[in-house]
């Protein structure tokens, strides 16, 4: 019998790491997202007033959490945050194994780098089977508005210079898919919240030196055609006539969706079974309940 063939390889994990790398010096002036991120998962920390003494980071850019985490009034109640995985394997999640022992952690943190996981349901399940009962999971990544003015634009620049585009910018979940993910991979209590947010920049050239500097270019697998500077200035000169604003800045859109999710225990609050509700929804919201067969 043969074995199941594995999730597709839509992102070159090692492509993603050395990108990452050569980002870091600069990463410093661009890291605006991932503080952002590492904002929400801090502010979480700090309403659940609760102990988690092992604690590890998957984030591929951890500095921005341990920072903002030091500063907090969580951070007597979270023990050392290890650094766990090889680069390459926390620059695209579910590349290799997490190396944690199952029911291993409190709590796992995992920051503006799920959205490079070729098997992201396989990369949350890791994850859960690694935390104790009642351990914790703060995550985020990129969803589905991200970047969408510079994918359009980029597209037809592309079609118009080589008279074929491929894929350079890349794909995204969307984030009404977060919670399911989540229960999908086997947490209980999921939530899910989607954050938008624009970003004006003088031009096209500016927006790429933070993508960039985040480690957020292109590493999609396979054989990937040059950016030449033609297609680069066209796609700048599209982005200005499609997007552009009267002080000649572009917007650029990034959407980020934040997961939170609790390994199953049986102190859990649970959803009342089907039926056993004592009050009909028409008296609770004091509506007027319409069967269909009023005269």
């Amino acid at each position: 019998m043969n074995a199941s063939p594995g999730p597709p390889e839509i992102f070159d994990s090692r492509r993603r790491a050395a990108k990452l790398a050569r980002g870091e010096k600069a990463f410093a002036a661009a890291d605006f997202l991932h503080v952002r991120a590492a904002e929400n998962a801090v502010n979480s920390l700090e309403v659940i007033l609760r102990d988690f003494p092992d604690a590890v980071d998957l984030s591929a850019r951890p500095g921005p959490f341990a920072r903002l985490l030091a500063d907090s009034a969580a951070a007597g109640r979270v023990g050392a945050v290890r650094i766990a995985g090889d680069e390459t394997a926390r620059a695209a999640p579910g590349a290799a194994s997490l190396a944690l022992p199952d029911q291993s952690q409190d709590l796992i943190v995992s920051l503006m780098s799920l959205h490079w996981a070729n098997d992201l349901p396989g990369a949350l399940a890791q994850i859960r089977r690694a935390l104790r009962p009642d351990g914790l999971f703060l995550g985020t990544l990129l969803g589905a508005g991200t970047l969408k003015e510079l994918r359009t634009v980029l597209t037809e620049a592309e079609l118009e210079v080589r008279g074929g585009a491929q894929a350079r910018v890349s794909p995204f979940a969307d984030g009404f898919d977060g919670a399911a993910l989540l229960q999908r991979a086997g947490f209980a209590l999921p939530v899910a919240d989607v954050d938008r947010l624009t970003v004006r920049y003088p031009d096209l050239y500016a927006l790429v030196r933070d993508l960039r500097a985040m480690g957020e270019t292109n590493a999609l697998a396979g054989a990937i055609r040059p950016m030449t500077r033609g297609l680069l200035a066209r796609t700048a000169e599209l982005y200005a006539e499609r997007h552009g604003e009267p002080d000649g800045r572009i917007p650029a859109t990034f959407e980020i969706i934040h997961l939170a999710g609790w390994a199953p225990h049986e102190s859990q609050q649970k959803p009342l079974p089907r039926g056993s509700a004592k009050v009909r929804l028409a008296d609770a919201l004091g509506v007027r309940e319409w069967t269909g067969e009023e005269d």
